[in-house]
């Protein structure tokens, strides 16, 4: 019979985790019970995701506030000017929360007028219809009430966040600049906490050879080693999320001894090898408000060998529309099966336009996003199948 369904993705449903569970036996059980009762049959590349909050939540990688304040005391002195800090109470007022704990001297450099993941600051047709130039012109707090004759609130959550991050402010320690110009920035700056997480290297590179005497990132708070508090050694507050008023939820550690784990633990139960990656923020853009969602420092931070790489694909589209546009029906679809298993040999740059090339933890990890969802749909955990299926396999 003809082959009907191609890639499927399924959220399964998971207990309430806490810190201390075996997440590879609990995770491992709720799947024996999830192919069995729904009778599916296990085979070799299929692939789970695991929400990453749901690693860190197993592993207890939580930390108090107070904790990042002593890490900030320990870095600077007696100012710091934080540069592009993403637009969010989720992922960053606990963070600012806790610098601003110091009571030491703030100046908040954001990027206008979105931060760098589209999160909207400010009219962008106005600041044209004011002749500003958003690329060398950085406005004041004074400048930013002048111009806008009320507060522009997120089109999603309604959040004034100008309003929100003064409003950490201890001892009116913290003041507001929107600013791109990034020689500005570091000319008025002794020591600089890049909050910005895709341009972080790069970042870093410029206000070290700008002469700024200390220049951290985010990665570098909290990524020291403890056994009485979270951490973690490769990112440090990169990818945290508000776990209460005061404390943080860090990105998991050690996630790929998790996944090589997890593959074991299937493995016994099943007899087939499957994929297995931990994902954050998948990397898609909303078309309305336009944020590319990405808050997180990489989409999966660990996977399993044969996740490794970009997908080999051809374009259909492209190949029905030209090479065999003169066939149809089932002869259509010999040809353009026939094209797929020798792929390998013959593959042209033309037969591959259209296909971007990316990596397959980033579209997977993507694809587990939406499936998971961010509310209480409860489904941490999702299983992939046909993946790695093509149009020739039956």
């Amino acid at each position: 019979m003809r082959r009907i369904v191609g890639t499927s993705a399924m959220g399964i449903r998971m207990p309430i985790i806490k810190r201390g569970d075996d997440l590879v036996a609990i995770i491992a059980d709720v799947f024996e019970t999830f192919v069995n009762n729904h009778q599916i049959e296990v085979e070799e590349k299929d692939i789970i995701g695991v929400t990453e909050s749901l690693l860190a939540r197993a592993q207890g990688n939580y930390v108090d506030l107070d904790v990042i304040t002593e890490d900030i005391n320990e870095k600077y002195d007696d100012e710091i000017s934080i540069v592009f800090p993403i637009l969010s109470r989720n992922r960053f007022v606990n963070i600012l929360k806790a610098i601003a704990n110091s009571k030491k001297k703030i100046k908040i450099y954001l990027s206008y007028p979105a931060d760098e993941v589209g999160n909207a600051l400010m009219d962008a047709k106005l600041l044209r219809e004011k002749g500003i130039n958003i690329y060398t012109e950085s406005l004041s707090e004074k400048d930013y009430i002048d111009i806008f004759e009320k507060p522009h609130l997120h089109p999603f959550t309604q959040v004034d966040y100008v309003h929100l991050y003064k409003s950490m402010a201890v001892n009116d320690n913290i003041e507001i600049i929107f600013s791109n110009n990034l020689q500005a920035i570091a000319e008025a700056s002794s020591a600089v906490l890049i909050a910005n997480i895709h341009d972080e290297d790069y970042l870093k590179t410029f206000f070290k050879e700008q002469g700024v005497s200390k220049v951290y990132s985010l990665r570098d708070i909290l990524n020291t080693p403890s056994k009485d508090h979270g951490y973690n050694d490769d990112y440090g507050l990169y990818g945290s999320n508000m776990a209460s008023e005061t404390s943080l939820k860090l990105f998991p550690r050690d996630s790929l001894t998790f996944v090589n784990e997890l593959q074991e633990e299937i493995y016994k139960k099943t007899g087939v090898g499957i994929e297995i990656l931990v994902y954050g923020d998948g990397a898609f853009k909303d078309p309305s408000g336009r944020i590319w969602e990405l808050a997180d420092p990489v989409v999966s931070p660990a996977y399993t060998a044969g996740l490794e790489g970009q997908p080999d694909e051809i374009k259909l589209k492209y190949l029905a529309d030209t090479e065999f546009d003169n066939l149809r029906g089932d002869e259509a679809e010999a040809a353009l099966k026939s094209k797929i298993t020798q792929k390998s040999q013959q593959m042209t740059v033309e037969d591959k336009l259209g296909t971007t090339p990316r990596n397959l933890t980033d579209l997977i990890g993507s694809l587990c996003d939406l499936v998971s969802g961010s509310g209480d749909k409860g489904t941490p955990v999702v299983y992939i199948k046909g993946y790695f299926d093509n149009f020739s396999d039956e």
